[in-house]
């Protein structure tokens, strides 16, 4: 590939076949050839000093696509030609899409050009960037190019491109198709660089500052995912099934990889990559039928069902079958274990790195289909979902490049606790032993995600403060059916609540007091609803029966409020104790570190307050849940110095929180600096939920001292066994009805997911690096 001339000042007419071959008639490029000889310094020159020279590059390199896709690539020279042209479009459209006046080239006809036979008048009048999409589509299901062809080599005419039907050419067998073609090398090779170029036009979206107006559509994946693409379903199916068929062992053989080497697994990537970028649609505007799960229509058919126009968002919401459910969720959930996986056995597969991608595509299929949410939740399979997430959230919690991996992993916990089966499920015992570094325990899954939980908020990184309020409801909505917490999670819940309502901690933002009442929430509904199998949980509770003492006679004067401040002065961590002297460690498992220096990260948009995330509902007798009506006083007027905050009020977010969001931070005096006040105490001290703790603390306190002194016990097991057995059938108040917090689509998070997603999409594409040093506005690139 020569870039002679290029460069030039002088503009080069469109007719020049000679000059303009050159680009793409090389036979023995690679991406990163391309790559390397046409710098980042050259491609902007040409934009600022001869604009008409790279309007023909790129309209002639579209040309050449479009030519290719026509014929169907026959001979090799043609398929270097379409591999070239791709190439190269790949290394200009982000410094076309970085330059605002060029932002709107590719959606611009171009007048005169190319015009042949009458017969293309109309043909003419497309955008460059629809004829771009339409060609790579065609090409992605160019038999003997990307797809097997079904013709016998006897027979000379090739297939006509036009007359195919690329549904018989799915890529890998999984939904919606039972045939899996032979692997072949140089498609899969071919497939990769199409898609490569597919995700780079999508990624305009780089290029615009963040904005939760959702009209902000991407017009690029919204013409691509409509029915102006023939190939839209194949190639939605053939993505999903594609990635969801990866099997990175090799042939389910352990160390297999290690004898021949894996060619599928950069197709994987890119797959899953375009896919979620295709997947980026806001739930929260729409009102498709797919939220309730309630479409009447079957699988993929071809009425057109009201729903969103997004083919691919519409495909995906209308997936059905049992065993398309089974096969996605299998699939899943084997890549997401793969690092753990490599714990045990180590090399024995090959390591994967897009499990952020498989998390985004997981949030999306629960997000858009509600069946698949439910078909997961009532497998135990979603523990195979469960668990890896966990050991993801331990691994990253010190590393503040991967703050994103924390909070997609929270957000999706917070979505399933708020299905009944979630809790259900949690009780199965957990035995499989992934190595974390967390202290070793015999128990459920509760007490797994319970102790991690823990190891986050006591050991983590500072920027995770936010996500607390995430953590903790989802131990509320799953509190009420836990049978039997472990010794060691009823005190790491212990723990929290002691760490939560020291003084300064209560006193030192607004908010604070919100993780006391979700953590005497979870004891309540533990207490009202599974109390016969808790006693591990009531010994605790009785153990440090103080701190609800503390708790109840909580001080409200001024002067005791100003010295717990001064106190905190001195201590800023927002743990300070924690009594890690767990001991033992699981086998093999190693601590969580902190980021490697030099390690790039991108930034993030805050995320909306938990109150924004989530809608209350109340399970009602028969398990159905109503929502309730939120307080109609969310927002408490500015200056008044005691406006009561919902119990669900949020932090606020970190960053780029737009001023009139934080007038949420209540009772903030004019000047805009918070200071807690005695009636700012009183009026949420007032609504502790304590009654019921303190009632059980009333009746089994007295007993349990009886029997240490009758008997003389000072053992454990003994006053665990009297507890076993006590009962406090009508002792009790009332039970409270069970509320669920249920995770609510609104446009803020359907922001911060297209940030996290383009953001780890800019990350991970280092080889070639696509976007490096371009001027991304979605976010920005920070080095830890």
């Amino acid at each position: 590939m020569c870039n002679s001339g290029f460069a030039s000042s002088q503009p080069v007419e469109a007719t020049d076949d000679a000059f303009w071959d050159q680009f793409w008639a090389d036979t023995a490029t690679s991406v990163q050839d391309v790559f390397a000889l046409v710098p980042a310094a050259e491609i902007r020159a040409v934009r600022e000093e001869s604009p008409s020279n790279l309007a023909t590059l790129c309209y002639k390199a579209v040309e050449k696509l479009v030519q290719g896709a026509e014929s169907g690539c026959h001979s090799e020279k043609e398929k270097q030609t379409v591999l070239n042209c791709s190439r190269l479009l790949t290394r200009i459209l982000p410094y076309i899409f970085e330059d605002p006046d060029w932002r709107g080239f590719f959606w611009s006809t171009v007048p005169g050009a190319g015009r042949g036979a009458g017969d293309e008048e109309d043909e003419n009048a497309r955008p460059l960037a629809e004829s771009l999409l339409l060609a790579i589509a065609d090409l992605l299901f160019c038999p003997d190019f990307t797809v097997q062809s079904h013709r016998k080599s006897t027979v000379d005419s090739a297939e006509d491109i036009h007359s195919i039907d690329s549904c018989e050419y799915i890529w890998e067998a999984g939904v919606g198709f039972a045939h899996s073609p032979q692997p072949n090398y140089n498609h899969d090779l071919n497939r990769t660089e199409l898609l490569k170029l597919l995700l780079t036009c999508f990624s305009e979206a780089m290029y615009l500052p963040p904005s939760s107006d959702s009209s902000n559509a991407n017009p690029w994946v919204q013409f691509f995912c409509s029915t102006e693409n023939r190939h839209a379903l194949p190639l939605f199916t053939s993505l999903l099934n594609i990635v969801c068929a990866y099997d990175p062992v090799g042939y389910g053989i352990p160390y297999n990889h290690l004898l021949f080497s894996d060619y599928r697994e950069p197709l994987v990537e890119e797959a899953a990559q375009v896919l979620i970028v295709t997947l980026d649609y806001d739930t929260s505007t729409s009102s498709s039928p797919t939220v309730d799960g309630t479409t009447t229509s079957t699988a993929m058919d071809d009425v057109d069902p009201p729903g969103p126009e997004n083919l691919f968002v519409n495909y995906l919401s209308r997936i059905h079958r049992e065993e398309d459910f089974q096969f996605i969720l299998k699939g899943v959930a084997r890549l997401l274990s793969n690092p753990l996986v490599q714990t045990y056995l180590p090399n024995s597969a090959k390591k994967i790195q897009f499990h952020q991608e498989l998390l985004v595509l997981f949030w999306k299929l629960c997000d858009f289909n509600k069946k698949f949410l439910f078909f997961v939740l009532k497998s135990s399979d979603v523990l195979d979902i469960l668990v890896p997430i966990l050991y993801f959230l331990n691994d990253a919690r010190a590393d503040q490049s991967r703050v994103g991996l924390m909070h997609i992993g929270v957000f999706i916990l917070l979505l399933l606790s708020g299905e009944r089966n979630f809790g259900v499920r949690l009780n199965k015992p957990y035995s499989v032993r992934v190595p974390m570094d967390i202290p070793v325990f015999t128990g459920t899954h509760a007490d797994l995600l319970i102790i991690v939980f823990h190891k986050i908020i006591t050991s983590g990184h500072q920027r995770l403060q936010p996500l607390f309020d995430c953590l903790l409801p989802s131990i509320v909505n799953v509190s009420p059916y836990l049978k039997s917490l472990s010794m060691v999670a009823a005190n790491k819940l212990l723990h929290l609540l002691e760490a939560f309502s020291t003084t300064w901690f209560l006193f030192s933002t607004v908010q604070n007091h919100h993780l006391v009442f979700f953590l005497l929430e979870v004891f309540n509904n533990i207490i009202q609803y599974q109390f016969d199998g808790n006693s591990n949980l009531v010994y605790a509770i009785i153990r440090k029966r103080n701190v609800f003492h503390q708790l109840a006679n909580l001080p409200t004067d001024a002067q005791t409020i100003q010295k717990a401040l001064q106190r905190k002065k001195k201590t800023p961590e927002p743990i300070s104790r924690t009594n890690s002297q767990d001991g033992l460690s699981m086998e093999g498992s190693r601590p969580a570190a902190p980021a490697e220096p030099g390690t790039l990260k991108t930034s993030l948009v805050a995320t909306p307050g938990i109150d924004k995330l989530t809608e209350k509902s109340q399970v009602s007798e028969d398990g159905t849940m109503r929502s309730l009506e939120p307080e109609s006083s969310q927002s408490p007027s500015e200056g008044s110095p005691a406006a009561v905050v919902s119990d669900t009020e949020s932090w606020s977010g970190e960053v780029s929180q737009p001023k009139r969001d934080r007038r949420r931070l209540s009772s903030a005096s004019l000047s805009g600096q918070w200071t807690p006040t005695p009636d700012w105490v009183l009026s949420w001290k007032s609504k502790l939920p304590l009654q019921t703790i303190m009632r059980l603390l009333q009746v089994l306190v007295p007993q349990v001292e009886k029997i240490c002194i009758d008997k003389g016990l000072t053992d454990e097991s003994e006053i665990l066994k009297f507890l076993q057995h006590g009962t406090l059938v009508g002792l009790l108040p009332v039970p409270h009805p069970i509320l669920i917090r249920k995770y609510q689509a609104n446009s803020g998070t359907a922001m911060w997911f297209r940030t996290y997603m383009w953001g780890v999409i800019y990350l991970r594409n280092v080889d070639p690096p696509i976007w490096y040093d371009t001027d991304v506005k979605l976010f920005e690139i920070q080095r830890v």
